[in-house]
């Protein structure tokens, strides 16, 4: 049962990216997270397949490892990231300071954190996401579930933010926590905490009359 009275306009306009406000020093019920893989296995799933795989890391020493690797993927990443193209914030130099300085927060605390999540998907084999229909296909067939399982999250209480650093050692991560790496590809790692405090806000964002493109581009 949902511990916030948030309606269902509030809860998908303040489920934010949580990175300093996640109470590193209070423990998840494991009934908490149990709810949200309920609530996150109802999100659609191309063609019924389901073929979704929720890691769920509490173990220190592993949450410690996969932290590390983490780090290793923003310090020393193995492919190359974009960081041109469109950016619809890049005026707003306080607000890009701010995201700054919590990302660095949690950099310095993901083994902290007193869960960790690694969203899977399961593939025949990886050349299925070679293709930009292939990876629409796989993609979609995991992130839906994902934003469902931090829909629920945030209507317990608890905070999430996605995080992609640690595939660039994916496989690493599959050794750890026995993954078949294979046939199993992640998706993400989401921070998983009770937050400090509940009063999440709305993001800002551009307005719609500035993306929306009716009939043609």
């Amino acid at each position: 049962m949902s511990g916030l009275e948030l309606s269902v306009d509030d809860l998908l306009t303040t489920t934010r990216a949580v990175r300093r406000r996640l109470d590193l020093g209070r423990p998840v019920a494991r009934e908490l997270i149990e709810e949200c893989l309920e609530l996150a296995t109802q999100a659609p799933t191309g063609r019924n397949r389901q073929r979704w795989d929720f890691v769920i890391v509490t173990d220190p020493a592993r949450r410690a490892a996969l932290a590390d690797l983490y780090r290793l993927g923003l310090v020393s990443p193995r492919q190359r990231v974009a960081r041109t193209g469109v950016d619809r914030t890049a005026h707003d130099t306080a607000r890009r300071l701010r995201m700054a300085d919590s990302a660095q927060h949690l950099f310095d605390h993901l083994h902290e954190v007193p869960v960790l999540v690694v969203p899977c998907v399961r593939v025949e084999d990886r050349q299925e996401t070679a293709t930009p229909v292939g990876q629409a296909n796989t993609w979609g067939s995991i992130l839906p579930a994902v934003w469902q399982f931090m829909l629920a999250a945030r209507s317990r209480g608890l905070g999430t933010a996605w995080t992609t650093p640690h595939l660039h050692y994916e496989r690493e991560a599959a050794a750890l926590l026995g993954i078949p790496y294979e046939t199993t590809v992640q998706a993400a790692l989401v921070p998983l905490a009770h937050t400090i405090g509940t009063d999440f806000r709305r993001g800002p964002r551009v307005g719609t009359a500035q993306i929306a493109h009716w009939d043609s581009w």
